[in-house]
């Protein structure tokens, strides 16, 4: 059995990174994006289960305590984390599953699972971060403030992962990550699995 690939993406807030995800899993079929836990409340909008697992801060303890998490982190106060067996069932059901996380959480998975592949979204400019982050209409001044000087931080870890996209015309970064996708589906171990019959009728 080929699981399907568990891919990283990670990106400093305001990058694009949710947009590009969600369109990529709109239009690339057998990709899906894990779900995470969260102790932060809801934005306005978001559903639970969906968008995340809202849940209280002793349950997400209790989680994490058990090992029931992939990878947690702190992130602005709050805490994220990726179900183990969540991911491990999308994996054994061929999907290939996509992590939307921070550095830290990056780190974390990867000392795990080795044969991950990592993807960093990178704004086109320091100027064009500040205005996607003002843009949102959500958060204060003060927030962005943080926002930015955290982001420059995150910018920093760029170099552990794999594979580095520039968002600056979405369209071409998004055809940037389906190509990494499309790529590592045709690998030789995947195809010489998917394409048993018809390599055994092409040598036989």
């Amino acid at each position: 059995m080929i699981l399907g690939t568990l891919y990283i993406v990670a990106a400093p807030s305001g990058a694009g990174k949710t947009s590009l995800v969600k369109s990529l899993v709109e239009t690339t079929p057998g990709v899906v994006v894990s779900v995470s836990h969260t102790t932060r409340p809801p934005r306005p909008g978001e559903r639970d289960g969906e968008h995340y697992y809202f849940v209280a801060p002793a349950v997400f303890e209790a989680m994490a305590a058990e090992g029931a998490f992939l990878e947690h982190a702190h992130v602005f106060s709050n805490r994220y984390g990726t179900s183990r067996a969540t991911v491990q069932a999308q994996r054994e059901a061929g999907l290939d599953v996509i992590l939307e996380i921070d550095w830290q959480g990056a780190r974390q998975v990867r000392a795990q699972m080795p044969n991950s592949t990592s993807i960093f979204i990178l704004p086109p400019s320091r100027e064009a971060l500040r205005r996607r982050l003002a843009h949102r209409g959500q958060d204060s001044a003060e927030v962005i403030e943080r926002r930015m000087t955290a982001a420059l931080d995150e910018l920093s870890h760029y170099v552990e992962f794999d594979y580095l996209v520039i968002n600056d015309d979405f369209k071409s970064a998004l055809d940037a990550l389906r190509a990494i996708l499309i790529a590592h589906r045709q690998r030789r171990i995947v195809q010489m699995e998917q394409q048993r019959e018809l390599l055994h009728l092409l040598l036989s």
